[in-house]
């Protein structure tokens, strides 16, 4: 199918039977294409901060933005430079940057002593442009909210419990990722593209909205525009999503490539919601038929991340493509 629907988060969480099931009908369907457009409650004016500040960051000097890298982060906190993440399938590098942050969490954790280059705290250039820690944590909050909302729908959809989700990305090293795709006539070669075609390694991905279109969805009829209704958030699944459900929602393949009618720079924000890195990945009961066998093997959800991480080129001490 190549159609995206768009939803209504708000209809499934205060609608009566029918408008929950039709819902969560609708997100089944739209997931064939591994995207769907929802209706949402962040505030605009959130929104616009953020983006102000993060445009302020990326225009800085190269070396002033090269003070918020965070070694042994592989690209899971602070800042990593244009044309070092490399799409699995591809071996030229993505034309963008970007400034990544998470969530903190308490010393004494679990998670912290057995995961600690998981949990690396925000890592935010306060220095550089004061204020942005407290407005993009806050948006990190609020987008992991709607995300955990959102995935109740998904619950339901696959036969779980509504909640089946929630506990699973409670202290969850959900990432959020602000990218900057500098204007296409600047990239050092023509093989470059803003990113190459891949799927995310996530459980889903929100983006509440980009500075100009160029996101596309790889369909059974080519690749399509995602363009959300205004005031939109466009969701896709990832690969954890993929092996949790056996193959039933796949993930979400997609591309960025620069519109020809929108020239220049584009801004985008989105969030990698993520389990635990704990968190066994095995196909659950209900998605498991003698029409569909059970196609993946359990895996550790960090140990799955690893892998992603080396694919795309992120990992510092093994990069394949320089």
């Amino acid at each position: 199918m190549s159609g995206i629907l768009d939803v209504d988060l708000l209809a499934f969480e205060n609608g009566t039977d029918s408008q929950r099931k039709a819902v969560v009908e609708a997100v089944r369907s739209s997931l064939g294409t591994g995207f769907v457009y929802t209706s949402h409650d962040l505030s605009p004016t959130m929104l616009d901060e953020a983006y102000g500040m993060l445009e302020e960051f990326f225009s800085l000097p190269a070396e002033e933005k090269a003070k918020a890298v965070v070694p042994g982060s592989y690209g899971q906190a602070g800042y990593t430079g244009l044309l070092v993440e490399t799409a699995a399938i591809s071996d030229t590098p993505d034309w963008k940057e970007m400034l990544n942050w998470g969530a903190d969490i308490a010393a004494g954790h679990p998670l912290q002593k057995l995961y600690p280059h998981r949990y690396l705290g925000p890592h935010l250039p306060e220095d550089q442009v004061p204020g942005i820690t407290k407005v993009l944590t806050h948006f990190y909050d609020r987008v992991l909210d709607l995300q955990r909302r959102f995935l109740r729908v998904i619950a339901v959809g696959i036969g779980c419990h509504e909640w089946f989700f929630d506990q699973m990305i409670t202290n969850g090293t959900t990432l959020t990722r602000a990218i900057h795709y500098p204007a296409m006539e600047l990239a050092p070669g023509e093989d470059h593209v803003w990113a190459a075609e891949h799927g995310d390694i996530n459980l889903i991905t929100a983006l509440p909205r980009a500075t100009s279109r160029g996101l596309q969805v790889k369909t059974d009829d080519g690749w399509v525009d995602a363009i959300p209704p205004d005031n939109g958030v466009i969701i896709n699944t990832g690969i954890m999503l993929e092996h949790l459900t056996n193959g039933v929602i796949s993930q979400g393949i997609h591309r960025v490539v620069a519109d020809p009618d929108q020239p220049g720079d584009r801004y985008s924000v989105v969030q990698f919601c993520h389990p635990t890195p704990w968190t066994i990945l095995s196909p659950v009961p209900s998605c498991i038929t003698s029409d569909n066998p059970q196609r993946f093997a359990p895996i550790e959800a960090g140990n799955l991340l690893d892998q992603v991480l080396y694919d795309i080129n992120l990992v510092e001490d093994a990069r394949r493509v320089s």
